[in-house]
């Protein structure tokens, strides 16, 4: 499904309808990637704008389309993030991604 043009927030319910999952598939998403922040309206309803839906539409090709399991999808997501400078990319996955890479240069010195 296409993300309307002439929205700017979305209510969870719309959200699963446009990009084929169920709420608490995006519940859950929300506490495995750092990049999905939706905000809290009053109501304390979560409220996702236009950048929140693209980036789970790309979580779920990662792990839909790719079969890429949560932490490579989470990688792969912090690395796309990183290379477009978007501000949401989470330092801690960077820090992760650092760690990962000295200790694959250890083992080759080794």
């Amino acid at each position: 499904m296409k993300i309307p043009d002439n929205k700017r927030y979305f209510r969870i319910g719309e959200v699963s309808r446009i990009v084929g999952v169920e709420p608490y598939v995006l519940r859950y998403w929300e506490s495995e990637f750092t990049q999905i922040r939706p905000s809290r309206a009053d109501s304390k309803q979560r409220t996702y704008q236009k950048k929140d839906l693209e980036i789970i539409l790309e979580i779920k090709r990662l792990l839909y389309e790719e079969k890429m399991t949560i932490e490579g999808a989470r990688k792969r997501l912090a690395s796309m993030m990183r290379r477009s400078g978007d501000a949401h990319a989470d330092p801690r996955d960077l820090i992760r991604n650092i760690k990962k890479e000295l200790r694959e240069i250890v083992e080759q010195l080794e």
